[in-house]
């Protein structure tokens, strides 16, 4: 490590420590809800990604771009709910369906007309045959790699290391291994993300590189007729973000297509994120299935997956897909009025327009500073990831600089941003974001970047 760089970490650590000291002042009664909830829940929180440091914010209200925690302080949120909220927080559009739905019954366990259009809208945004519900993405993932396993005939699947998709068994693997456990880069280990998850299940997935289809078309060559499917999010977002490059998924599609392989789609964070039919409209590379969630259904638990019929149709001859509350009607009114009502084609484009503000002021600051550091912008989403160039893969998140993001979430917090807790997500933002919400991130983030390297 450079000398400039062992300065730079150690002005990190001075400012995480000063900045966690105020956070923990400031937050007394989240702490208070934090004791509290471990009595009741593993972690104090309800989802393990909802873990901070040292506890998480507990939030009591959103409304528009802003939510407000427990404490009673506000912030401009550019956390979204993990990517959820590019509607912002209370719609008056999809609040007013909601309410609607509430008030005319909220479960039947049967079809409704809502859950016809919103299927119908669906299939058109995403050049789908034929969409089937479910109620997150987790599910959205294991069904599509089921029905992809009935169609093919085959046991096996592929994912790509460091993605995660959900916390079902068959793609519990390779989702953040550690630098020690990685393997070969031509021939990933197929490491277990979690206790539990089966061994033996590691000999039926199987593990390649983003951005690269060499170590895929030996895999391919070898055992090509073993494997039913290839799952990944098209642009990769477990890792902060991770473009696709130029060719690398139409290449991917065309070499599965030669193996009889099926291409999955993970949409559930980029889906209707990135462009009103997602990372396939933006990027112009369609998959035989899909898998959606998140901003799709406006905030609400639902899911979805879908693409090509005759794949879809397996379902009809005995591949297993239900759920209780599969497009029940309170997800299948906010998921219609979201993408009817809300995000439409004028919304795109005021994303993209501040997305670029967002990105190319946090560059700026990032140049004027001299920091090892990017920004990746794709409209709505976006992110400061600490690495000089950016990423291609996996082992090159590992290269990120995580005392520069320790410093850089209780400075953001404490001065009214809330951020995500994990320097492996992005930004989140809606159409109630104004450029003066965007103005005021980039000045608060300009100076943290000031005062790292003063």
């Amino acid at each position: 490590m450079s000398a400039d760089i062992e300065r730079l970490n150690a002005r990190a650590r001075e400012i995480a420590a000063v900045e966690t000291a105020k956070l923990i002042e400031r937050t007394n009664v989240s702490k208070q809800w934090y004791d509290r909830a471990l009595k009741s829940m593993p972690m104090g929180v309800g989802s393990s990604f909802q873990q901070g440091d040292p506890y998480p914010i507990y939030i009591k209200e959103g409304k528009g771009s802003q939510v407000w925690d427990v404490d009673g302080h506000q912030y401009l949120d550019t956390h979204g709910g993990f990517g959820c909220m590019v509607i912002g927080h209370a719609h008056p559009k999809v609040a007013e369906a909601i309410c609607k739905a509430a008030q005319t019954g909220t479960h039947f366990a049967a079809p409704t007309p809502d859950a016809v259009l919103l299927a119908e809208e669906i299939c058109d945004r995403y050049d789908m045959e034929q969409v089937r519900f479910c109620n997150s993405g987790t599910e959205a993932t294991m069904h599509a790699i089921r029905i992809a396993r009935a169609h093919t005939g085959r046991d096996h699947v592929i994912k790509i290391e460091g993605s995660y998709h959900g916390h079902h068994d068959t793609v519990m693997f390779s989702v953040v291994p550690g630098a020690d456990v990685l393997g070969g880069r031509d021939q990933p280990n197929t490491t277990p993300m979690s206790l539990g998850t089966p061994k033996w299940l590691a000999d039926y997935t199987h593990v390649v590189p983003f951005n690269d289809l060499t170590v895929l078309t030996n895999l391919l060559e070898e055992r090509g007729t073993d494997m039913a499917c290839l799952i990944l999010e098209p642009v990769m977002m477990n890792i902060g973000t991770v473009i696709p490059a130029p060719g690398y998924l139409q290449g991917l599609k065309d070499l599965l297509a030669k193996h009889g392989v099926v291409l999955i789609y993970d949409e559930v964070k980029t889906g209707t994120s990135l462009a009103r039919g997602g990372a396939g409209d933006r990027f112009g590379v369609r998959p035989d299935l899909t898998c959606l969630a998140k901003a799709t259904f406006g905030g609400t638990p639902g899911a979805a997956f879908g693409g090509n019929g005759e794949i879809m149709s397996t379902i009809l001859r005995g591949a297993a897909q239900q759920g209780t509350f599969n497009g029940n009607p309170l997800v299948a009114a906010a998921g219609l009025a979201t993408l009817t009502e809300v995000l439409t084609a004028d919304a795109y484009k005021y994303f993209d327009s501040i997305g670029t503000r967002m990105a190319q002021g946090c560059q700026k600051a990032i140049e004027d500073n001299g920091l090892p550091a990017h920004t990746v912008d794709l409209g709505a989403k976006g992110c400061v990831s600490y690495r000089p160039t950016p990423l291609q893969n996996y082992r090159d998140f590992l290269d990120t600089n995580v005392e520069l993001y320790a410093a850089s979430y209780p400075w953001m917090i404490n001065r009214g941003l809330f951020m995500t807790p994990g320097d492996e997500e992005q930004w989140t933002l809606s159409v109630q974001h104004s450029e003066a919400d965007v103005d005021r991130y980039v000045d608060t983030f300009a100076a943290l970047c000031s005062e790292l390297t003063r």
